[in-house]
């Protein structure tokens, strides 16, 4: 199997706190990513933490996206919700345009778009709930999401830009999609690097039930994700941030 042909790049979930309650140690984080995704609103996040946010990545040069949600506080947008393709797409249009605004301000542009939680994991086995999200992606902007899955064919069928995600702590079922638990379970560092250094070197993942998964990365651009909510997330960040590194270094990928 051919190399990985980009460079792997970190990405966070960021800006998930509500009001005084604080979600992660964002400030942390910050020194070790390379991109951002920003909540919205709807699952959480609110206009002084997204202000905040965009400021404190702004100062830091790193890529930011927007990372719409169910509307869904209470759940933390992990709660799977029946919704119409009109309401899917006036949604991501309204949690979207919220970040662009406080981007605009800033005169930061608008890297991507990252759906979060179980929306990102309804997009992957749907392809109508897909198609909905797409369309609510600004024209010319990215969508991240995993390879293979519903998401990639919606991106094609709608003329959004595809780029592909792996994951530092999220574990994968034998079908190929994610696990996604309504609260992050931890990891120890040895597991992590085992974890991101299979995907990365051999495109490939052990599932919950010892199998190996084909992840189809092809020639998309690659992201690489962690969360913020994940107990000991600054420690998952260092390891997946080594891992990477190390793979950009051998591959020549600066």
């Amino acid at each position: 199997m051919s190399p990985i042909k980009h460079k792997a790049l970190i990405n966070v979930d960021l800006g998930e706190g509500y009001g005084n309650l604080k979600c992660g140690p964002d400030e942390e984080l910050l020194p070790l990513i390379d991109i951002a995704n920003i909540a919205c609103g709807f699952h959480s996040g609110d206009p002084l933490i997204m202000s905040s946010t965009v400021r404190a990545c702004k100062a830091r040069n790193i890529l930011i996206g927007a990372h719409p949600g169910l509307p869904d506080l209470q759940g933390f947008g992990r709660r799977e919700m029946k919704l119409s393709p009109e309401e899917l797409t006036a949604m991501t249009i309204y949690q979207v345009g919220a970040l662009k605004g406080f981007l605009d301000t800033e005169g930061v542009k608008l890297n991507h778009v990252k759906p979060h939680g179980v929306l990102y994991g309804m997009m992957c086995r749907d392809l109508e709930v897909a198609k909905a999200v797409m369309r609510g992606v600004p024209k010319g902007v990215p969508l991240f999401g995993l390879a293979g899955t519903k998401m990639e064919e919606a991106a094609k069928e709608e003329g959004v830009e595809f780029w592909a995600e792996m994951y530092g702590d999220v574990k994968y079922s034998p079908d190929g999609m994610l696990v996604i638990d309504r609260v992050k379970k931890p990891w120890t560092n040895e597991d992590v690097e085992k974890h991101v250094t299979q995907q990365l070197t051999t495109e490939s993942v052990m599932a919950t039930d010892g199998s190996t998964v084909h992840l189809p990365v092809k020639d998309y651009p690659l992201s690489l994700c962690c969360h913020s909510d994940s107990p000991g997330c600054v420690a998952i960040v260092k390891t997946a941030r080594a891992v990477a590194d190390r793979f950009n270094e051998e591959h020549g990928y600066s």
